[in-house]
């Protein structure tokens, strides 16, 4: 369910948002001293292209440091990615096949805004996956 979820999300509203956050990683890595939010913005938007069968957590040593960091993307570029993910996601919500996507696309809304001190962790428990142990 979670393969076919992801590529109904890849076409309706995945390709796109990940363009979106291709293109605000690239400027910020082009800028020097803003690689780390392009780097975070690559991150995020790998996620945004196939989310179904991964999670967000926070990390139990983000500090002041995300926070402050977190501010600076916000002014950035989060809300513009922010915006785009609830216009996605209140088109997607209009049709009944799409409201699980357009639910999925509110809860990127959250990293969107503030995505330093987090991490992107598979929810798939089973033989083949990799084992994600917190950092202590």
């Amino acid at each position: 369910m979670r393969t076919l979820l992801n590529i109904i999300w890849l076409v309706l509203a995945g390709f796109w948002l990940f363009l979106g956050y291709l293109a605000v990683g690239v400027l910020l890595c082009v800028l020097i001293i803003t690689i780390p939010w392009g780097i975070a913005s690559l991150r995020i938007g790998v996620y945004a292209l196939w989310p179904f069968g991964r999670t967000i957590v926070a990390k139990p040593t983000a500090g002041v440091g995300s926070f402050l960091g977190n501010v600076v993307w916000v002014v950035l570029a989060g809300w513009w990615l922010a915006l785009a993910h609830i216009i996605s996601g209140v088109l997607l919500c209009v049709t009944i096949i799409g409201i699980p996507l357009g639910i999925a696309d509110f809860k990127l809304v959250p990293i969107s805004l503030m995505p330093l001190g987090k991490d992107i962790v598979s929810t798939r428990e089973g033989g083949f996956d990799r084992a994600v142990v917190p950092a202590r």
